[in-house]
């Protein structure tokens, strides 16, 4: 958080769009602003989505600012009639939309480069309140806005992502730190995966004890993030002896910092050993392989996989006995430390992973939704398994999607286990663990 004195300085957020409100397109610019807002120690305290409706705008904007010192509205500056942003803070300013002569000349001349003809509409994108300050969009035609109104400042981005990201890198986020004051706070992420939160928070107590530090608890299938707050004019400080704290508590279920994620970090570590890893995928359809392919020059790392989805590809493919697959069905720990060992040995990997399970909706062959066997095979070494059983609420096609999600996460921590000579067990154990305090 940001203060000036003792006041902290105070954002809402405004999101404008009918298909925002009517859930047509997910609004992941508010999260986007919200963590790049928290990271430079700024206050969020309200997040609103308000329709194409002009009284809406005006409204939700005086309201805002009637509760903190600034408004941030994503949308609405586009060149149709529905695009109401402009003429909306014109109003609460109390003053008339104008025609800005030089976004005009830059907008025809975008227009004309790209050879295509000007429509009379497009010019709504250069008509500014009266007063204005310009943000410039070196991403797109329509600029930013800085609107001073009597409650206080009202910063008009664009919907397009990339464009609203540039605006508020280059310019607002900037202005915001400098409006508030030099930042006494410092933020650092830590990632974990394979264990509960509650475990987590658990092990921390400690660590939410200290003074002048937060925790915050970010989970996702199969992984938590922990966010580290430290204020006071000693911040950094007090940041690096949190963090200590809290990785002497956490040990191994810490594997990266802040946007590191699972498949990146077990990337590297191969790189760093040149070895190369397969994968064997049933329940999870090639999801490993997308994770593992994501991190650039994962040619280096992966080698490719086998989505061995019916049962008798399991044999065909790699190599899993019929005996085994006619005795126990394709849910079984052998069949996922065949398929390891199988994808390992065929395409010449260093490391096989192999997952079998049920993902749901329903059971399978006397199996609950949930029920899954991982198994990585390393180098020149007898397969491990986890059998974690990936209890998720709800039903239907979000379960299903929940528990292969839980699975590429499990598959690729007990890889970086593997790797690393580390204890296989960790998160199912801690989670089987958590179940038992819950009852």
């Amino acid at each position: 958080m940001i203060t000036i004195g003792r006041v902290a300085m105070r954002v809402e957020l405004l999101t404008i769009g009918d298909e925002l409100l009517l859930g047509d397109t997910v609004n992941g610019n508010a999260a986007w602003m919200g963590r790049r807002l928290a990271d430079h120690g700024i206050e969020v305290t309200r997040s609103v989505v308000v329709g194409d409706e002009l009284d809406v705008i005006i409204s939700a904007v005086d309201e805002a600012l009637g509760r903190a010192d600034a408004v941030i509205t994503t949308g609405g500056l586009g060149p149709t009639y529905d695009d109401l942003t402009r003429d909306a803070l014109a109003k609460a300013a109390g003053v008339a939309l104008i025609r800005d002569p030089v976004l005009e000349k830059r907008l025809r001349a975008r227009v004309a480069a790209a050879n295509r003809p000007l429509a009379p509409m497009a010019l709504r994108m250069a008509e500014v309140p009266e007063g204005a300050g310009l943000l410039g969009n070196s991403a797109g035609s329509a600029p930013g806005l800085r609107v001073e109104l009597p409650g206080g400042v009202a910063y008009a981005l664009p919907g397009v992502p990339f464009e609203m990201r540039t605006i508020m890198n280059e310019i607002v986020i900037p202005e915001l730190v400098e409006r508030a004051g030099r930042p006494q706070v410092a933020r650092r992420t830590l990632r974990t995966a394979g264990a509960w939160e509650s475990v987590i928070a658990t092990r921390l107590a400690e660590v939410e004890a200290l003074d002048g530090v937060r925790l915050a608890y970010l989970p996702s299938p199969g992984e938590v993030k922990i966010r580290i707050t430290a204020s006071g004019p000693d911040a950094a400080r007090r940041l690096d002896g949190a963090e200590a704290l809290a990785r002497d508590l956490l040990g191994t279920m810490v594997y990266g910092t802040e946007d590191e994620s699972l498949a990146t970090v077990v990337h590297r570590l191969l790189i760093e050993r040149s070895r190369t890893v397969a994968a064997a995928e049933s329940l999870t359809g090639g999801l490993i392989g997308t994770d593992l392919t994501a991190a650039p020059g994962a040619s280096e790392t992966y080698v490719g996989g086998v989505i061995a989805y019916a049962t008798e590809m399991k044999n065909r493919l790699l190599g899993v006995p019929e005996e085994l697959l006619r005795a126990h069905g394709a849910v079984h720990p052998d069949v996922a430390a065949a398929m390891a060992a199988g994808v390992r040995d065929r395409l010449g990997a260093s490391y096989g992973i192999g997952v079998t399970g049920v993902a749901g909706p329903e059971p399978q062959d006397g199996h609950p939704v949930g029920t899954v066997y991982i198994s990585v095979a390393g180098p020149g070494s007898e397969p491990r398994v986890i059998s974690p059983l990936l209890i998720v609420p709800g039903a239907g096609a979000e379960v299903r999607e929940v528990v292969r999600r839980l699975t590429v996460v499990h598959a690729l921590e007990l890889l970086r286990r593997d790797i690393l000579g580390l204890d296989a067990e960790h998160g199912a154990r801690e989670a089987e663990e958590d179940r038992e305090e819950r009852g």
